[in-house]
């Protein structure tokens, strides 16, 4: 997954301009990856096509929040963004697309799971195996690219994991009902 989002501009120490450089949206990503986890999670019967139907909601409903944050940003930063044009509003779709872009891992989890011999319920906590990694692994990622220690690295990996465990145990209640 390519997370990718506005650019490191700017000058440097003499004053002179720096080439912008493409910067990770970290929090996108992991927003996504939680979304996707919580999609996972909450969902029951799905009919007849139960994978087919899990893979759509994966992807639907990450495209859905996608264009929501796109519109929201845009109407939320109004005095940025006075007369957006497309090439604005494209850049800002391009800046939210990971949170689109998380459904993916979990979706192809989904869609592979027969592959593995697992049934209904083994192909959503694999799914949610998938979005709950990719969660912890973006947040892990955005931490070592801030330069953050060890320790915040761990830390992150450990808020990250709770969050996680929170899904995984109204995952384990829903279903059990």
């Amino acid at each position: 997954m390519t997370a990718r989002a506005g650019t490191d501009g700017g000058t440097d120490d003499q004053g002179r301009h720096r080439r912008e450089q493409p910067r990770t949206d970290y929090g996108g990503a992991v927003y996504g990856a939680l979304l996707a986890a919580s999609v996972v999670a909450g969902t029951g019967a799905l009919g007849p096509y139960r994978r087919v139907g899990l893979v759509l909601l994966l992807l639907v409903t990450g495209l859905v929040f996608w264009a929501a944050h796109v519109y929201s940003r845009l109407v939320g930063e109004r005095e940025t963004y006075r007369h957006p044009t497309r090439a604005v509003i494209s850049g800002v779709a391009r800046q939210e697309w990971p949170i689109a872009q998380a459904a993916v891992p979990p979706a192809v989890a989904v869609a592979i799971s027969p592959l593995l011999g697992l049934g209904l319920e083994g192909t959503a906590w694999f799914a949610l195996a998938v979005a709950l990694a990719e969660q912890i692994g973006w947040a892990g990622a955005a931490e070592v690219r801030a330069g953050g220690s060890r320790r915040r690295v761990f830390a992150s990996g450990v808020v990250n994991l709770v969050l996680g465990l929170v899904i995984v145990l109204l995952k384990a209640v829903l279903h059990e009902h």
